[in-house]
C-alpha cells in the first residue's frame, strides 16, 4: 500500500501549522483568556506570557534591552502557570516593565525559572490596550497532546 503525496503534505502541514500558532484569544463573559501552544511545555509557558502581554499592549513598539530573571514555585504545573503569569503582571503593575520575549530555563512540576526581556513603560511610545488584573484558575488547563497546550482566563 502506498500513501499518495498530497496526503503526506496535508498531514505534515497540519502538524507543523498547529505548532506554528503561538496562541489564540478566548472570549469569555466579562473576562478574556488565551490558549497557548508549544512543542514543549517551556515553549507553551513562554507563549502564554507573550499572549498575555499582547492583550495588554501593542508589542511592536516594545524593545527587549532589559533582562529580568523571574522564578516562581507552586504545587503543580497548573498552579505554576498562574503564579508565573501573576508575577509578570505584578512586575508590570509595580515596576512598570513591559515584556515581549521570554526564555524559560528550568521548568519542573513545581518550579519555573526564566529570563524575561522588555523595557520600562513609556506612555509616549507604548499604547496600553487592556488592563489585565490577574490570571485565574477558571477553565485553567495544561495539556499534552501533539505538543503542549495551556489555557488560562484573565480577570480584566
Amino acid at each position: 500500500m502506498s500513501i499518495e503525496f498530497p496526503f503526506v503534505v496535508a498531514f505534515w502541514y497540519n502538524r507543523v501549522s498547529k505548532m506554528a500558532k503561538r496562541f489564540e484569544v478566548i472570549d469569555h463573559t466579562a473576562d478574556i483568556g488565551i490558549a497557548a501552544y508549544g512543542s514543549d511545555l517551556k515553549e507553551a509557558f513562554a507563549n502564554a506570557a507573550y499572549a498575555m502581554f499582547s492583550l495588554m499592549v501593542d508589542l511592536k513598539g516594545v524593545g527587549d534591552a532589559l533582562c529580568h530573571e523571574v522564578e516562581v514555585t507552586a504545587e503543580n504545573r497548573e498552579d505554576l502557570l498562574v503564579a508565573w503569569l501573576n508575577e509578570l503582571i505584578y512586575l508590570f503593575e509595580v515596576e512598570g516593565i513591559l515584556f515581549k520575549r521570554f526564555r524559560v530555563g528550568e521548568l519542573t512540576e513545581t518550579r519555573l525559572s526564566s529570563r524575561c526581556y522588555g523595557e520600562g513603560i513609556d506612555p509616549v511610545r507604548h499604547r496600553i490596550k487592556m488592563a489585565v488584573k490577574a490570571a485565574t484558575y477558571h477553565m485553567l488547563k495544561v495539556e499534552k497532546g501533539d505538543g503542549f497546550r495551556v489555557q488560562v482566563l484573565f480577570d480584566i
